[in-house]
Parts: C-alpha cells; sequence; structure tokens
C-alpha cells in the first residue's frame, strides 16, 4: 500500500479483488464440517477453513435466489465438494438457511441466524414512493392491515400465492383484492405490493415448494421467539458486514447494493465515521473499515479462474464497475449497467468474459465467451471449473469455448 498525492492510503484493485475474492469465499472454498449425510464424521472435502453453507452465505452477504439453481452454484462453488442437495438441505432440512426478500427486495438465501438482523436492518431503510399511481397504493394504514392479515394467515401455515391472497382478501377486505398491480402480462391484487416489503420486515418467508409451486410460511415457524433487532443497530452492523466483503466501497454502492436512497445510505456511513477509513482506489476516494489499515491481501490463492452464476454477489455487490468490468467487459456483461444480468467468466478477479449452461437430463452443456485469448493454464482452470459446476449440480459437464449467443438473463 502507498499513499496518494492527496494523503489517502492508496490501493490497487489487484490488491483490493484479491481481498474480496478471499473474504467473499471464493479464493479457497471452505471445508464443509457438517456430518455426512449418513450420520458419518463430518465431510473432508480439502484443506480449506471449516464451514457450511450457511456460513459461506455469511460471507457473500446473501446470495441471490430469484433462481434457486444459481444461489446453489453460488453456495457451492465456495464450498469444497459441496453439491446443491447440501444446499437443500441447508434451506429445507437443517433450516440453517432461510428464503426470503432481501437486498434491493429481491429473492435471497440468508443465513437462519442472521435473519434477525436482515429484518431489522432492510425494514429501517426509508420506502421508496413507489411506481404506481398514487390511486393504486396502500395507504399506511392499508400496509398494516395487509402486513398483520400475512402474518395471522402464515402462522401455522404454509400457504401457495393464491391460499394467501384469499387469505388476506378475507382478512383485511374486498379492497386488498382489488386487480390494480401489473405483473407478468396479469393484474395482481393490490395487497401484492406488500409481499416483499412482507420479506424484509420479517412477517414472511418461503417455505418448502408444493408440487412445484412456491409456499410462504411465518419465520416464527422455524425460529420460535424470532424478533428483528433495533433498525440503527442492524443496519451499522450490516454495512460493517458489507465493507468487511466488498470493502472499499462509498456509501452510493452500499446503496445500489441495498436498494437504498442514497441520503439514507451517507448517513449510515456518517454513524460509523469513527471506525472507518478513507482510502484512495485506483484514483477514486472509497471507505474500508479502519480494522482493515494495513491488512495484506491475499495473493496466489486469490487468482485464477471462475465461473460465476447470475447474480453471485461478487459482481452485483463489487464496486468500481469499470474495474470490476474493464472495457470489453461492461459492453458484453452488463445489461444497462445492471451487473448479474450474465454469469461472467473472472479471471483473477475481475470479469474476463461471460458463459451459458443449458442442461438436457444429466448432460450440462456450458459455454464460455472469454473476451481475450486464455492461456495454456487458463484453459486447464476453465476445465476445471466446468467439472466442478458439474459436480455441483449432479450432472456430467460439456465445455464449449465460443461465442454465447442468447441474451441476458436467458
Amino acid at each position: 500500500m502507498t499513499t496518494s498525492p492527496a494523503g489517502l492510503p492508496r490501493l490497487t484493485w489487484a490488491e483490493v479483488s484479491s481481498r474480496r475474492l478471499s473474504r467473499s469465499g471464493l479464493a479457497e472454498p471452505a471445508r464443509d464440517a457438517r456430518p455426512a449425510r449418513d450420520g458419518g464424521p463430518a465431510r473432508d472435502a480439502g484443506p480449506a477453513r471449516d464451514a457450511g453453507p450457511a456460513d459461506v452465505v455469511a460471507a457473500m452477504c446473501g446470495a441471490h435466489a430469484q433462481v434457486l439453481a444459481a444461489a446453489e452454484l453460488s453456495v457451492g462453488l465456495r464450498l469444497a465438494g459441496g453439491t446443491r442437495a447440501d444446499v437443500r438441505d441447508a434451506l429445507w432440512v437443517e433450516r440453517s438457511l432461510v428464503k426470503t426478500f432481501g437486498p434491493r427486495g429481491t429473492v435471497h438465501l440468508l443465513p437462519a441466524r442472521d435473519l434477525a438482523l436482515w429484518a431489522g436492518a432492510l425494514a429501517a431503510i426509508p420506502a421508496p414512493a413507489g411506481g404506481l399511481p398514487r390511486d393504486r397504493r396502500l395507504t399506511a394504514g392499508q400496509l398494516d392491515e395487509v402486513l398483520a392479515a400475512i402474518a395471522g394467515a402464515l402462522e401455522a401455515a404454509e400457504l401457495t400465492i393464491d391460499e394467501l391472497s384469499e387469505a388476506v382478501i378475507g382478512t383485511a377486505g374486498p379492497w386488498a383484492g382489488d386487480l390494480v398491480v401489473p405483473g407478468f402480462g396479469d393484474m395482481w391484487p393490490r395487497w401484492r405490493q406488500a409481499l416483499p416489503l412482507a420479506g424484509a420486515r420479517g412477517v414472511l418467508c418461503f417455505g418448502p415448494s408444493r408440487a412445484r409451486r412456491v409456499t410462504y410460511t411465518s419465520p416464527h415457524r422455524w425460529q420460535p421467539g424470532f424478533r428483528p433487532l433495533g433498525g440503527p443497530a442492524a443496519v451499522r452492523e450490516l454495512a460493517r458486514r458489507y465493507l468487511h466483503a466488498y470493502g472499499p466501497a462509498t456509501p452510493q454502492n452500499f446503496a445500489q447494493w441495498l436498494g437504498a436512497p442514497r441520503p439514507w445510505a451517507g448517513e449510515v456511513f456518517a454513524a460509523l465515521a469513527g471506525e472507518l477509513q478513507q482510502v484512495d482506489l485506483e484514483g477514486s476516494p472509497a471507505w474500508q473499515l479502519a480494522a482493515d489499515a494495513g491488512t495484506r491481501a491475499p495473493d496466489a490463492a486469490a487468482r485464477g479462474v471462475r465461473l460465476l452464476p447470475y447474480f453471485d454477489a461478487y459482481t452485483v455487490a463489487g464496486q468500481p464497475r469499470p474495474l470490476l468490468f474493464p472495457g470489453a467487459a461492461a459492453g458484453r456483461a452488463l445489461a444497462h449497467g445492471q451487473a448479474g444480468t450474465f454469469p461472467v467468466l473472472l479471471i483473477d478477479g475481475t470479469v474476463a468474459g461471460v458463459w451459458h449452461q443449458r442442461r438436457t437430463g444429466r448432460r450440462i452443456a456450458i459455454t464460455v465467451e472469454p473476451l481475450r485469448p486464455l492461456t495454456a493454464a487458463q484453459r486447464r482452470e476453465l476445465g476445471g471449473q466446468a467439472e466442478r459446476i458439474g459436480a455441483i449440480l449432479e450432472g456430467r459437464p460439456e465445455l464449449t469455448i465460443g461465442t454465447v449467443s442468447v441474451g441476458a438473463h436467458a
């Protein structure tokens, strides 16, 4: 680390990306220390630190799970020898993970042990005005009624969206069923606009699917005595964890990751001023935890080739975008500046291409499109990554290096 002309400690992108790879679990996969499924000893999958799926997700600050298979890959890539079955066991059997609405109102896997923290922090974010016309929005009073109706309906049940809708409308009144919310070419009832907020506040979470139909339930059924933490303390702790995993960062970066107003995020950083250090990251000011001052970044372990799935936390939380997605990577792997819409090829912590997988039975066809020629060593590493993806998804991978012809979210 050197000093910038402004007197700030100067960090290079190589140092920062190396530290992020290490802390988010991508430099070296963790060893799953849980007992084997047959009740035998812990699974010794490698030399790295002991962890389980919930520990991996905690280090990531949540795993995006709008598409559960992508979350399974995100977690599996960070857990030596892990498969999608391990993630599903943690979610539905051990219940060490919870599927609910997280940052940006999107579906995430979160550690069950941290659910009170997340619910307290997410509930403290100022609510946006919303994109619906005023006459279609829920009033403050209606929102309270809907949340209470959801809580009552799920207190002792796992309900599909139709069953939950019937219960909410039956409790709150016919107005809750007015078809005023656009959704996937249809119109949804008025109460549905409260669904992500109900998850963020800890009123609901996802239950096991019923005949491929999503269900919702109450976190209280999974965690007796569950209660969200106080907002200010929860927000500050979440900011610390974000900066530990993805710092240095700015309040604007934190706001974008969380889906929060920028002025509010600035206040959060100001409240942590005594714990933060301003640094120069490749010419731009950013903030890291003061405890990270002088921390030596890992080197060799954080280098190499990785294949990250849709909306992996490393790319969604990672900033600045011009350093993470340099040159042609921005045009190829970002959709109007949004990260995560393409699975990405990562080389030494920087986006260097895109990829796509298509499954037919056990066969998993993986096509990788590098943005620059790969060395022989990188091709070998890429082959190993394809094999790892096949193992996680419990299929037979077939790797092709060529053009990815599908678009974002395909």
